[in-house]
């Protein structure tokens, strides 16, 4: 893939790589993350996304890069909402797989004596695993049209955390125009039993302490200091989520020829934004997106819930408190400036985050004056960021940046390396507690199987696509 460098962290795909590409593509990378990006076959569906109907500006790799179904996980396209198409792989089977974090007034040394038994509570509390399933059951067909209709809200309406949380999530914790009828059956059962449950892959739950502040004034604001524990939980939509983006591909890619569509990659199917079939998967992946903030409300009442069993300590002496919610695959109806002018789009964001910047209407009145908090989990053996999204985001990148470290090995690479290895005594070694489910949960997630998130981070602050707020160390994580 033809590939030009165009800034110390900036790379162009031209235009004129692949016969057919509507807008040039754009990937941002050190000169070590580019090499890391060039050994598998990300930088072609960069390409390949640059043939969708109604994309504009360019199709756009975020650092954590690597290859996905379709579009890149890392990447961002944005498409016109009245003469633009909507794709599934654009979006990704894990709708709305995201990440909140917590803070509390503990510190290292409270937990560190405890923190064994902590994290056997939490393991305990936290259903986790393939196919998992938790204590909530939603029996009735409206039971479970709830959370799919409203989101977090749904969950605090349980008695699932507090109402002042949704104050502190994406989108309030429920996008609008949801449409739980456009779910399927078949995407119902798949996610039955599964609100409040992390599932298994590269989700986990972590608790970690506050190791770096960058930002003091911009970290006050969200509760964060040196030396404070936090929890960080990364999950999504599970099976319903993954069944939606299935109905879906199977629909697109039969109605494409139809639309007189032809792209270089079937996984990368799509139908125009404003037809029945993508006015149906927008309302069917609203729902999913909701599932997803309502099973994240859910898994964090969990979560305090054990640290007060573990602990004995009462919810006002922890200090527990939702520092933000962020959603990483998604797609969303914004407006952005294009070519001088206000446009409405569709953004694509697949392993992207949104980092939008101070004074945007869309950030809730706490953030308004800093940014939208933007959380960027690393590998479990090295450490997380908490970063604020900038003006240089909205200009570049429709207001996103990276969501996470990106992987350098497959599972499968990744169990073989570990071959020999006791993966939760290298970790304990570094004063991490690991809880994992699956027989090869902690191989397939080693550190080495990742990119190593500081140089991730340090990419988009360069770029100007958000700044650092604090780092972050685990110290001890649940796995599925």
């Amino acid at each position: 893939m033809k590939v030009e460098r165009i800034g110390p962290v900036l790379w162009r795909i031209p235009k004129d790589a692949k016969a057919g590409m509507r807008v040039p593509g754009l990937v941002y990378a050190d000169d070590l993350l580019m090499t890391l990006i060039r050994r598998d076959g990300s930088l072609e569906q960069v390409a390949n996304a640059a043939f969708l109907p109604g994309i504009v500006k360019a199709s756009l790799a975020m650092p954590d890069i690597h290859q996905g179904y379709g579009l890149p996980v890392g990447g961002v396209v944005a498409t016109g909402l009245e003469d633009g198409v909507i794709s599934p792989g654009g979006v990704g089977y894990d709708i709305n797989c995201g990440v909140r974090l917590l803070r509390t007034d503990l510190t290292e040394d409270d937990l560190r004596p405890r923190l064994e038994g902590l994290m056997d509570t939490l393991a305990a509390a936290i259903p986790s695993g393939v196919g998992s399933r938790g204590p909530i059951k939603l029996s009735a067909v409206e039971e479970r049209r709830g959370p799919l209709r409203d989101g977090a809200g749904w969950a605090v309406g349980q008695g699932y955390g507090e109402a002042d949380d949704l104050q502190s999530i994406e989108s309030g914790g429920a996008l609008p125009g949801a449409d739980p009828d456009a779910v399927s059956a078949k995407a119902y059962e798949r996610g039955r039993g599964q609100v409040g449950t992390l599932g298994s892959g590269n989700h986990f739950l972590e608790v970690q302490v506050v190791d770096e502040v960058r930002l003091p004034d911009v970290a006050g604001v969200m509760g964060l200091a040196a030396g404070l524990v936090t929890v960080m939980i990364h999950t999504g939509s599970r099976g319903l989520g993954h069944q939606v983006c299935t109905d879906a591909l199977q629909v697109m890619q039969a109605a494409m020829r139809r639309y007189g569509i032809t792209l270089p990659d079937r996984q990368l199917a799509c139908v125009p934004a404003g037809s029945p079939e993508g006015r149906r998967y927008l309302g069917a992946m609203r729902a999913a997106a909701n599932f997803a903030f309502a099973n994240r409300q859910c898994l964090a009442d969990f979560a305090r819930e054990a640290f007060e069993q573990a602990l004995g300590m009462a919810p006002r002496d922890l200090g527990f408190r939702l520092v933000y919610d962020v959603a990483h695959n998604i797609a969303k109806e914004e407006t952005h400036e294009v070519d001088g002018r206000p446009r409405r789009l569709l953004v694509h964001r697949k392993g992207a985050t949104r980092a939008f910047p101070p004074g945007h209407p869309e950030l809730p009145d706490a953030y308004r004056a800093t940014g939208q908090p933007v959380l960027i989990p690393g590998d479990m053996g090295r450490y997380s960021y908490v970063l604020v999204g900038t003006e240089g985001s909205m200009r570049e990148t429709f207001g996103s940046t990276c969501h996470g470290a990106g992987r350098v090995m497959s599972r499968t690479a990744a169990v073989k390396a570990a071959r020999g290895r006791s993966i939760a005594d290298e970790l304990r070694a570094r004063g991490i507690v690991a809880r994992a489910t699956g027989r090869d949960a902690l191989a397939e997630e080693m550190s080495e199987a990742y990119k190593d998130v500081t140089n991730v981070v340090e990419v988009v602050e360069r770029a100007g696509l958000s700044r650092v707020v604090a780092r972050l160390r685990p110290l001890g994580v649940v796995k599925g």
